[in-house]
């Protein structure tokens, strides 16, 4: 492939809707398109577990009638929208990803799904994820480059996103599940602040969020908004704040460079295509601070020094108990890197896991202290772009490396992922983080550096 953000055409919804109303295009129409682009390229790409075409057009039929009588019931109504298999459907099998949940069928909507309906959107199918959202990969490729990782755990919503099937899809992040697989396959992806969208039944992890992959901000944000303003937060949280209509494109003042663990591992053409990203934005009046140059920054960086392996010991001790149930229930089933997962948690103890809680919440306390010294925090989503399957096989990262990506689960923040990097022909992403509860302002600072960064020169 030769990715470049410039000439990259990604399918988009937002802009259908006027010729839905003046009869120009239908919602069936358009799911047309995405089942003619699915059956070109799903033979290869193989980012959905199941597809309910049946359903969907029975859906987007009644989308079309709403949309000729002048009632739309949403700005998203009849959106194609694939939902990562993790997340419960009422209409199609829940398999996690994993041989112990075959046939699994809990045949009821996740909070996020029953919303989307409500909204109108069409839920086309169940997306390919890693097991249980951990690490052990499914069969999806690279939207760019087959022989390349989709990322994970999203694969598949990243991937199917990133292959024009669907406009929007919806993933998970435990660790760097949206915001990675975002990155590697030129997504947008909302990954909201902690509790900030409703998890439903999957709040069984203490840095879990539920978000959204999209190929424009527009529809990531409208979808967002739509989701939450039906079925809010998690219990106990205020929910996405922000107006229905996407915000513009803000230039922020002032932006701190957040390296992470992983800068020392970047290779030389990622690290150099974000030095002339910031010099392009530092070109525009921007004020770029380093952790050099403030203390602060300097703080947070100690920090997170060690977010994947802080991240890694927190999920493994939740849900070892689980992964025991599971591995007694269903022998053989759990892949190496569960195995791996269920070995340290069982290592844990209650005291650790407290020491690691005050080393956490030390970590979000340094990311407060920044909120008058920054307007948000740019970084890169990924270690570069997407590595070859086969050289990841037998490493510590299955589906790419997740230094980058985790840093804003542990911290509780909202993060973006905005497609504005090309490496060596393929995508990269740039991330912005915000404070807690600043989603829209970090999508309204990602639009403004997507315009700046991804247009043609």
């Amino acid at each position: 492939m030769n990715y470049h953000p410039s000439t990259h055409t990604p399918l988009t919804f937002h802009d259908r809707t006027q010729a839905f109303l003046d009869g120009g295009d239908s919602p069936r129409d358009y799911l047309e398109r995405c089942l003619d682009t699915i059956a070109r390229r799903e033979p290869v790409v193989q980012g959905w577990v199941v597809l309910n075409e049946a359903g969907a057009r029975e859906a987007a039929d009644a989308s079309a009638r709403r949309y000729r009588e002048g009632r739309p019931l949403s700005a998203i109504d009849g959106m194609p929208v694939g939902i990562k298999d993790l997340i419960e459907t009422r209409d199609m099998p829940t398999q996690m990803g994993s041989p112990a949940y075959t046939g699994n069928f809990p045949k009821r909507d996740s909070a996020v799904v029953r919303a989307l309906r409500e909204a109108g959107a069409i839920v086309l199918g169940k997306t390919v994820t890693t097991a249980l959202g951990f690490l052990d990969p499914g069969p999806t490729t690279n939207a760019f480059d087959p022989e390349r990782t989709p990322g994970g755990s999203s694969s598949g919503s990243g991937a199917v996103v990133g292959a024009n099937m669907v406009p929007v899809a919806v993933g998970s992040q435990l660790v760097g599940s949206m915001l990675r697989p975002a990155s590697f396959n030129a997504n947008w992806v909302l990954k909201p602040t902690y509790g900030g969208m409703n998890r439903g039944e999957r709040q069984g992890f203490s840095q879990s969020h539920v978000g959204i992959h999209a190929g424009c901000a527009q529809d990531m944000w409208t979808t967002s908004i739509e989701i939450v303003r039906r079925v809010g937060g998690d219990p106990g949280h205020p929910g996405l704040y922000g107006e229905a209509a996407p915000p513009a494109g803000r230039k922020p003042a002032r932006l701190a460079v957040l390296e992470t663990e992983g800068w020392e591992r970047l290779d030389a053409a990622s690290r150099a295509a974000f030095e002339a990203a910031l010099e392009r934005i530092a070109g525009q009046g921007v004020r770029i601070v380093r952790r050099a140059d403030c203390s602060l920054v300097d703080g947070l960086e100690r920090a997170i020094a060690q977010a994947g392996a802080l991240s890694m010991r927190l999920i493994s001790w939740e849900h070892h108990w689980s992964l025991k149930n599971m591995a007694e229930q269903h022998p053989g089933t759990l892949g190496p890197s569960l195995v791996r997962q269920l070995e340290l948690g069982q290592a844990m103890t209650l005291e650790r896991y407290r020491h690691d809680m005050l080393e956490r919440e030390a970590a979000r306390q340094r990311l407060a202290a920044l909120a008058t010294q920054c307007d948000a925090l740019v970084s890169l989503a990924s270690s570069g772009p997407a590595p070859r399957i086969a050289d990841l096989r037998g490493t510590p990262y299955p589906t790419g490396d997740y230094s980058f990506s985790c840093v804003s689960s542990l911290l509780g923040a909202p993060a973006i992922s905005v497609p504005a990097l090309g490496v060596d022909g393929m995508p990269v992403g740039l991330q912005v983080i915000g404070q807690p509860h600043g989603d829209e302002q970090v999508t309204a600072i990602g639009r403004w550096l997507h315009a700046l960064l991804a247009a043609p020169r």
